[in-house]
């Protein structure tokens, strides 16, 4: 068994604004076939992250809902189709083939909330973000494990 390239990276964000600059820097590393897991606590900021990410990518003024009740939403943008899901209601991997998963992956961006319940279907190249809460209410602290491919590129998001 080969192991897993990994790189680790934590990075403090003080408000919404610094959630944003995250997404936008994320977003120029992004390319069709990745996939970007949102992990963390209800609350801790995982929709209002992917808003901000898919909104660097196309339209600033796009609406961007949580996709909670229709599990998936799809936004067309330069960097190619980006597939947005909310896994928290699925009971397991086969109902994440039957919103086009298959799809998502071979030719889109997978922004991922609750990547959990994707099972054996979670891909080993991938970018990991765990959100955590920040000592201040608007805080957070964000945690970004590259796998694979991206461990050189979560190196490029450190701050300056």
């Amino acid at each position: 068994m080969t192991p897993r390239i990994r790189h680790d990276l934590t990075i403090d964000l003080q408000d919404e604004a610094a959630t944003a600059d995250l997404a936008s820097r994320l977003g120029r590393l992004l390319r069709a076939g990745d996939m970007v897991a949102l992990r963390g606590d209800l609350g801790a900021g995982k929709t209002s992250l992917a808003r901000a990410l898919i909104q660097s990518l196309g339209d600033a003024d796009e609406e961007v809902p949580s996709p909670t009740f229709t599990l998936v939403q799809t936004y067309e943008t330069p960097a190619g189709p980006v597939w947005h899901f909310d896994l928290y209601r699925l009971g397991g991997p086969d109902e994440v083939i039957e919103l086009g998963w298959d799809d998502a992956r071979t030719d889109g961006i997978a922004v991922v909330e609750w990547p959990d319940r994707l099972g054996t279907l979670m891909p080993d190249e991938r970018l990991d973000i765990t959100l955590a809460f920040g000592p201040d209410p608007t805080a957070r602290r964000a945690t970004l494990t590259g796998f694979g491919a991206w461990a050189g590129r979560v190196e490029s998001l450190e701050p300056k």
